[in-house]
């Protein structure tokens, strides 16, 4: 034998590192049962010792097997087949509906901003799929130029002061109109983009626009709006060609008064302002008078390009300085706050802190940031300028008495109509529609009866009484545009004019004059908690609008949904 013939060295034992760790040791017998790893089994096998129950047809093994009694690794089964305990009547419930998830369909009643707003609050895996397209041409949608007539239609409504979660739903219904479902839109204070993607395998297509010029244009405003419900109505037919030529003569078309017509619009709002807060006839014309020099002084330093924080500055110097001009001349019948206070009426930017608190509101905090800024910075170009002509009227001897309060609780028929009177100077201030003059001027003429009513009569605290009268004007002003299919802004801006704070500013600018820096501070945050409640009530009145009607939402009922985050998580 081979063995026999070897030498001493081939009889030598193994070692330890040349045997194999599964070989079996001495005296263990060899026909044990082999490891696992020999005869792999599934980790789903029936254990051996038990047997499996009959399978119904589809809920077999894996490997499609015949049903019947089987053990140990003959069978491995399907990690779906569910349990022979399940029962489909007594199952818990699961997360998906067997019958699939509800559908959400957006109803055709509602105004294309409440469906579009709902839209833009649903994440992007929820929302709905996109409607029947009746205005893509048979090669498909040319996306270049959809995008740019969205951009271009999100510019004029972003530069004319629109939200911006309104200027988004604005951009996102002209996309999904011309069939380009799968955009997403942004905004914030100057820039514009929006991003197409037109498969989860194609490139996106992406464009963005930068606004650099804002201008009060309501008549406009609501132009645009008409385009974008002509584009987003199915009963309309409007090609992207058309829509380019509506576009441009909105773009063209004159504002509908001169600028003669809103100087003299800007002096009687400061007129009515002074009447409003106790001033007579005289009182009136020389307010008027003094707001009207402002405005002409601000339009002359903005031909000669500078910006708009020195405009504000030059416009608030003459009403302040007819104001003290009256004081020394010791005029006893004309009161020289009241002129200064109806001055101030006219330059208060209501309509850029509106817009910055509904933006912070609804979540678009960048975009508030910026417009809270711009408001900041008006106010203090205001400032200044009051506060240079008061300091001045001091050193030459003026007594500006800041105790001398107004009181004027014995005319509430004639400030019921300074009221009106001043909403209707400023909606031709903001270049609104005829159309929409009469019914912003009732609006701005029911708020202030509310306030009246509150906090004059009942002494409730005017800050109170404030944000509730906002609250209405928001609510009417939501009814309004919802009746006329347009924004909403032209009937509430000028509504809110009467509950500016002008007395609240002025007092707190003479007592910083004064050296009574406190005091002036004091008055001055007054001031400043007035405005908030003024934009807090009318973002709050058009809520509540939508709130108590039909949700465009799922039927069935469907929770609204809260814009951006909810309770801060």
């Amino acid at each position: 034998m081979v063995a026999e013939q070897g030498g001493p060295e081939d009889q030598k034992p193994q070692s330890d590192e040349a045997r194999s760790a599964f070989v079996p040791p001495a005296g263990v017998d060899r026909r044990a049962s082999a490891p696992d790893d020999d005869h792999p089994t599934s980790e789903f096998a029936v254990p051996a010792g038990l047997t499996a129950e009959p399978q119904g047809p589809g809920t077999g093994s894996a490997s499609g097997s015949a049903p019947g009694p089987v053990s140990g690794s003959d069978t491995i089964g399907s990690a779906f087949a569910p349990p022979r305990t399940y029962s489909a009547q007594h199952s818990p419930p699961a997360f998906t509906p067997a019958h699939g998830s509800p559908m959400i369909r957006l109803t055709k009643e509602a105004p294309w901003q409440d469906r579009m707003r709902t839209m833009l609050r649903m994440p992007v895996a929820e929302r709905p799929a996109p409607e029947p397209v009746q205005k893509a041409d048979e090669a498909g949608p040319a996306v270049p130029r959809v995008l740019d007539l969205t951009l271009r239609i999100g510019e004029l409504l972003l530069a004319g002061g629109e939200g911006a979660e309104d200027v988004e739903a604005a951009m996102f219904a002209v996309t999904r109109s011309y069939g380009l479902d799968r955009s997403e839109p942004t905004v914030t204070f100057t820039l514009l983009s929006i991003s197409h993607q037109p498969s989860l395998v194609d490139d996106p297509v992406t464009a963005s626009r930068t606004v650099r010029r804002r201008g009060t244009d309501y008549t406009r405003l609501a132009a645009v709006f008409r385009l974008i419900d002509d584009i987003t109505s199915e009963e309309v037919e409007v090609s992207l060609e058309e829509a380019y030529r509506r576009l441009a003569e909105i773009r063209r078309n004159r504002h509908p008064y001169s600028g003669w017509a809103l100087t003299l619009a800007g002096g009687g709002l400061a007129g009515a302002a002074s009447v409003l807060v106790g001033g007579g006839p005289l009182v009136f014309v020389v307010a008027a008078v003094g707001a009207m020099l402002g405005d002409r002084l601000a339009w002359l330093f903005a031909g000669r390009g500078l910006p708009e924080f020195y405009q504000f500055v030059v416009a608030a110097m003459p009403p302040a300085a007819m104001g003290v001009a009256l004081t020394l001349t010791h005029w006893s019948d004309v009161r020289p706050s009241a002129v200064i206070t109806g001055g101030l009426f006219a330059l208060l930017p209501g309509r850029a802190l509106v817009a910055g608190v509904q933006d912070g509101l609804t979540g678009y905090y960048i975009t508030a940031a910026a417009r809270l800024l711009e408001v900041m910075y008006l106010f203090i170009g205001i400032v200044v300028g009051v506060l240079l002509v008061l300091y001045l009227g001091l050193q030459l001897g003026a007594q500006l008495n800041p105790e001398a309060r107004f009181v004027p609780h014995d005319r509430p028929v004639v400030q019921i109509l300074a009221s009106m009177a001043l909403c209707l100077a400023f909606a031709i201030l903001l270049q609104q529609d005829r159309s929409t003059v009469l019914a912003v001027t009732l609006n701005g003429g029911v708020a202030w009866v509310i306030y009246g009513a509150m906090a004059r009569t009942g002494n409730i605290s005017p800050v109170a009484a404030t944000a509730t009268a906002a609250g209405l004007v928001g609510l009417f002003g939501q009814l309004f545009s919802r009746y006329r299919y347009t924004s909403s802004l032209p009937f509430i801006t000028a509504a809110i004019g009467p509950l500016l704070p002008g007395s609240a500013t002025y007092f707190g600018l003479l007592a910083v004059a004064q050296g009574r820096v406190n005091t002036g501070l004091a008055s001055l945050s007054t001031a400043v908690a007035t405005a908030l409640a003024i934009a807090i009530g009318v973002n709050l009145g058009s809520e509540i609008s939508r709130l108590f009607m039909r949700v465009p939402g799922a039927v069935g009922g469907a929770n609204r949904r809260a814009a951006k985050r909810t309770r801060g998580f």
